[in-house]
C-alpha cells in the first residue's frame, strides 16, 4: 500500500480539491511542488517513446531514402516532430472543444483567475512539460550537430517559457487555444520537410504551410488582443492576490501597461511574419532561378541539335566514302621497294 501511494504520486496528478457545484462535488486539481515528480516520470516515458519512434519507424525510412548526414539529422528531427504535434494537436483540439473554451470565448477571460484545472487539461500541461524537457537531453543521445545546438535550445526554451507560463499564471485557457494554433502550423512544416526529403521536386506542401501559418499567425494576434485588450480588464477581481492565484490583472487596468503588452506581442508577431517572409522570397528566388537555368540548358540543347552537320565530300557507297570519279578519296600508300 505504502508502494501504491508512491507510485501514484508519479502516475497521476496531484493536489486533488472537491469543487462545491450544482449538480454535486466537482473534482479539480491545482499545481504545486510535487508536479515535478509527475514531470520527472513523464520524461522519462518522453525519452522511451522516442526512441521507439527513431528505431522503428524513422531509422527504417532512413535506411530507404540513403539521405546525407545533414538532411539525415533534419529528418530524424521533423520525423519527431511530427509525431508529437500531430498527437498534441488531437489531444488539445479534444480538450478544447469538451471544456467548451471554442465555443465559449468569453471563458477563456471569465472567472479569472482559473486556479482549478479539470484533471485532462492539467494532465496536457505536465505531458508538455514534460516532453520540452525531455528534448534537452536528447540533443545529446541523438548527437546534434553543434551548429544546430543554439537553434533547438531557443525552440526549447520558447515553448517552455510559454508552457510553464500559462500553467503558473493560471492562463492555461489561453494557453491551450494558442499552442493548438501553433502546433498547427508547425505540423504542416515539419511534414512538408518529410515529403521534400523524399522527393525534392515536391513542394506543394510548403505552400500549404505558408497559408495555414499566416492564417494562425492573424488568429493568434487578435486572441492576444481580445483577451488582453479586452477580457482581462473586466475581470471583477483586479486586486493582487496570489493566495488566490490573481497575479497581475489589476495591471490591466492601466492602460499604459496594457498598450505596452500589446505593442511587445504586435513586435513579437511582426519579427515572426519578417522571418517568414524573407523565408518564403529566398525559396522563391531559388526555384525561379533554378528554372532559368533548366530553361537555358534546353535552349542550349536545341540550340546544339539544330546546327547543319558538316558532310563529306563524295558519296557513300556500302559505307565507304568515294570520291566523284569513284575512287576512294583516301590517299593510297606507296609500297616499300
Amino acid at each position: 500500500q505504502v508502494t501504491a501511494k508512491t507510485a501514484f504520486l508519479f502516475i497521476l496528478p496531484q493536489y486533488n480539491v472537491s469543487v462545491p457545484t450544482a449538480d454535486g462535488e466537482l473534482v479539480q486539481y491545482h499545481y504545486g511542488l510535487k508536479d515535478l515528480v509527475t514531470i520527472l516520470f513523464y520524461i522519462f516515458i518522453a525519452i522511451v517513446l522516442h526512441a521507439v519512434v527513431q528505431e522503428y519507424i524513422l531509422d527504417k525510412i532512413n535506411r530507404r531514402l540513403h539521405l546525407s548526414k545533414v538532411k539525415h539529422s533534419k529528418f530524424n528531427e521533423s520525423g519527431q516532430l511530427v509525431a508529437f504535434h500531430l498527437t498534441s494537436l488531437i489531444w488539445c483540439l479534444y480538450v478544447v472543444v469538451t471544456e467548451g473554451y471554442i465555443s465559449n470565448p468569453r471563458s477563456l477571460w471569465e472567472n479569472y483567475p482559473h486556479v482549478y484545472l479539470p484533471y485532462q487539461v492539467k494532465f496536457f500541461y505536465l505531458c508538455q512539460l514534460a516532453y520540452w524537457l525531455h528534448a534537452l537531453p536528447e540533443l545529446y543521445f541523438q548527437k546534434v550537430r553543434k551548429e544546430e545546438i543554439p537553434r533547438q535550445l531557443r525552440c526549447i526554451a520558447l515553448y517552455l517559457l510559454h508552457i510553464a507560463g500559462a500553467y503558473l499564471l493560471n492562463l492555461t485557457r489561453l494557453g491551450l487555444i494558442l499552442l493548438l494554433l501553433q502546433y498547427l502550423a508547425e505540423f504542416f512544416f515539419h511534414m512538408a520537410r518529410l515529403v521534400y526529403f523524399t522527393d525534392e521536386n515536391n513542394e506543394k506542401l510548403f505552400n500549404v504551410w505558408a497559408i495555414v501559418f499566416v492564417v494562425t499567425r492573424l488568429f493568434t494576434l487578435t486572441l492576444y488582443i481580445l483577451v488582453i485588450g479586452f477580457g482581462l480588464p473586466r475581470v471583477e477581481s483586479q486586486a493582487l492576490d496570489p493566495e488566490r492565484g490573481n497575479f497581475f490583472s489589476f495591471l490591466f487596468n492601466n492602460v499604459l501597461f496594457r498598450m505596452s503588452v500589446l505593442l511587445l506581442v504586435c513586435l513579437f508577431q511582426a519579427s515572426v511574419m519578417w522571418r517568414f517572409i524573407h523565408f518564403q522570397l529566398r525559396r522563391w528566388r531559388e526555384y525561379w532561378n533554378e528554372q532559368s537555368s533548366r530553361k537555358r540548358a534546353a535552349a542550349a540543347g536545341t540550340k546544339q541539335q539544330s546546327k547543319p552537320l558538316k558532310r563529306d565530300s563524295g558519296y557513300h557507297e556500302n559505307g565507304v566514302v568515294k570520291a566523284e570519279n569513284g575512287t576512294s578519296p583516301r590517299t593510297k600508300k606507296l609500297k616499300s621497294p
